[in-house]
């Protein structure tokens, strides 16, 4: 046979010969991606799931346990452990409670952390790094390391059992992270907006407050999101600082509900874990586009 009679095999052919195989193997491939995802995301919701479940079972209900009709999806749901947190467990307390703590605690570590964060980012400091690094130390420190020397100072002062020193107690959980997310933006910010209010007279703290801040709004937001976050969900400083319950917070008073002489109601329980996670997942689900701008702007140099 000649060469001139040897058959040529264009690369479009042989693409188009493979092209069909290659599809189906990239849609196998991305079918089973979203498989694994779906299966991830109910084995993480499920929990959750659970929760409001049994938070909207009645005392009966609870009382017969998990079968018949009050299986993994109950024939009869009820308000009643709503109906009980707020009118029997008097949860209204701690929930005013803990509005009160996280709020204060939201606006002291916004002001401290941005006064930090911007003389960190612009102020010529000796050992600025170090100062960072410390805080950022701090931030990681064991919290049940801090409890025991926090107990004395406290005891010692005669502010146990009282939630105005949780405000400052909590700062150990805001201010790391508010006072590195608020430097890293301010060093994002062009020196020369500061510079011409410097120039027309402005202070450091009037440039601050009127130049850098109003730039820097998405990351002060995120980080008063996250301080509130923290503060509303901490347990661990106030199970071990509060003593009476007229000054619990939310998530130390749920440790109270639900018991009774031979049974433990979880619908209570779950009620009032749903009830103190609404506000927070509503936050963070209205706010998320913030959250993510304010922790990535100062991600890139």
């Amino acid at each position: 046979m000649a060469v001139a009679d040897v058959p040529v095999v264009s690369p479009a052919a042989v693409a188009g010969r493979h092209g069909p195989r290659r599809r189906s193997g990239k849609v196998v491939r991305e079918s089973l991606f979203y498989l694994a995802v779906v299966i991830v995301v109910l084995i993480a919701l499920f929990p959750f799931y659970w929760i409001l479940r049994t938070s909207l079972l009645s005392n009966a209900q609870v009382a017969a346990g998990v079968g018949g009709s009050n299986g993994i999806i109950p024939s009869h749901l009820s308000g009643e452990a709503y109906r009980n947190v707020f009118s029997q467990a008097s949860f209204l307390t701690p929930l005013l409670n803990s509005v009160i703590v996280s709020l204060a605690t939201t606006v002291i570590t916004v002001i401290v952390a941005s006064l930090a964060g911007y003389a960190l980012a612009r102020l010529k400091i000796r050992g600025a790094g170090a100062i960072l690094g410390f805080i950022l130390l701090a931030g990681f420190f064991p919290v049940l390391a801090m409890i025991g020397p926090l107990f004395l100072v406290l005891r010692t002062l005669g502010w146990l059992n009282s939630i105005w020193p949780l405000i400052i107690v909590y700062l150990v959980y805001t201010l790391p992270i508010a006072t590195w997310l608020l430097k890293n933006f301010f060093e994002q910010i062009p020196v020369e907006l500061e510079d011409a209010a410097l120039v027309d007279g402005a202070t450091r703290l009037q440039t601050l407050r009127k130049v850098v801040i109003p730039v820097a709004v998405p990351a002060v937001f995120t980080a008063a999101i996250l301080s509130f976050i923290l503060a509303w969900n901490d347990f661990a400083f106030a199970v071990s600082f509060l003593t009476s319950l007229n000054h619990y917070t939310a998530p130390l008073a749920i440790t109270t509900f639900g018991q009774s002489q031979y049974q433990t109601f979880y619908n209570l329980i779950d009620a009032a874990v749903v009830i103190i996670s609404v506000p927070i997942a509503l936050l963070v689900l209205f706010a998320q586009r913030r959250i993510v701008s304010g922790l990535t702007a100062g991600s890139f140099r």
